[in-house]
């Protein structure tokens, strides 16, 4: 087994890192990789965005949101949180999670800690999720990749993911939320998260007697390059997301109450319906239609409303507070 390790907290950088090492020569070699991303949002493949993401808490906190290959739930990653990557030869058959999880339970027992696998694709510690792991399989290949919620700020986990109550009508698949909790407290050491890195890491490449693996710098070329044209696209981490029917109840302050359906697909409105008790000068459906097609970003808005006055429409309403009725 080859190791890998990435000095970057970008997540666009280190899906696309995967990637290439996934498709890379040496399909028969497997290759372990840690990582960690700063302050990140990360969906499955198959989700829609929108109704994983608190979209105001990632926009104020400057949160990134980003999709990777595998299917399965969306999971919030900071500096407290260390990722672990296996890529290797599949045999055919379903998805055998355990085989991967069980030497990182087993590097985890050498610290003190007792790691037990639950349910389809989770680690637990005294019943409580510190661990969700995915996979993705293509041509006799599988990439496992898991978190380890070492010492994350969980309050953030909290409100990162969690998404005002609107009503969400989607083909996605919707995130299950558990019971999570730090592995640091269980540690018999108090070891601070980087240190903890570097005894994880020992523990794996003692288990596997692991040699480096070094990327040529075509390789590199193209993590950078699938990084800026795939990874860290809207089209990609929002757009892709499946179709989905979405009911806003808002209350606008000088405007009145506002409640907005829309029909969302790849990432952008199908169909808007405006209703509420609020005056207008101009038909509310005058602005809808200006609005069919945009994407569901307020760049995106703000451009697409270049030059129009919500006001007309909705009686007390500006640009901003529409932006925030439609995102947040």
């Amino acid at each position: 087994m080859r190791y890998l390790e990435s000095g970057s907290t970008d997540p666009y950088y280190n899906l696309a890192l995967e990637q290439v090492v996934f498709d890379g020569p040496g399909q028969d070699t497997a290759c372990c990789m840690l990582w960690q991303n700063d302050n990140t949002i990360v969906v499955g493949k198959h989700q829609n965005t929108l109704q994983e993401v608190n979209m105001a808490y990632v926009r104020e906190h400057n949160v990134r949101v980003a999709r990777r290959l595998s299917g399965g739930g969306a999971v919030y990653h900071d500096l407290g949180n260390v990722n672990f990557t296996f890529i290797a030869p599949h045999e055919g058959g379903g998805m055998d999670f355990s085989a991967f999880c069980r030497p990182v339970a087993a590097a985890l027992a050498e610290l003190g800690v007792t790691a037990e696998l639950s349910g389809r694709n989770d680690m637990t510690i005294d019943g409580k999720k510190f661990s969700g792991n995915s996979q993705y399989v293509k041509r006799g290949r599988v990439m496992h990749h898991g978190t380890i919620l070492y010492d994350s700020d969980l309050s953030v986990v909290g409100q990162a993911l969690r998404v005002p109550e609107d009503k969400f009508t989607s083909k996605g698949l919707t995130s299950v939320r558990s019971r999570v909790t730090n592995v640091r407290p269980y540690v018999k050491e108090d070891l601070p998260t980087g240190q903890f890195l570097v005894r994880l890491r020992q523990a794996l490449m003692n288990a596997y007697d692991m040699e480096p693996l070094v990327l040529t710098e075509e390789q590199l070329d193209e993590v950078q390059r699938l990084r800026d044209t795939l990874y860290s696209t809207w089209d990609w981490n929002f757009g892709a997301s499946p179709p989905c029917q979405i009911v806003k109840k808002r209350r606008v302050e000088g405007c009145g109450q506002l409640e907005l359906h829309m029909d969302v697909e790849q990432g952008r409105l199908n169909t808007l319906h405006i209703y509420g008790d609020f005056f207008s000068l101009d038909e509310p459906e005058e602005l809808a239609r200006l609005l069919l097609g945009c994407p569901l970003e307020e760049g995106a808005l703000r451009e697409w409303l270049s030059g129009v006055d919500p006001g007309r429409y909705c009686r007390g309403m500006d640009l901003d507070a529409l932006c925030r009725a439609l995102l947040q």
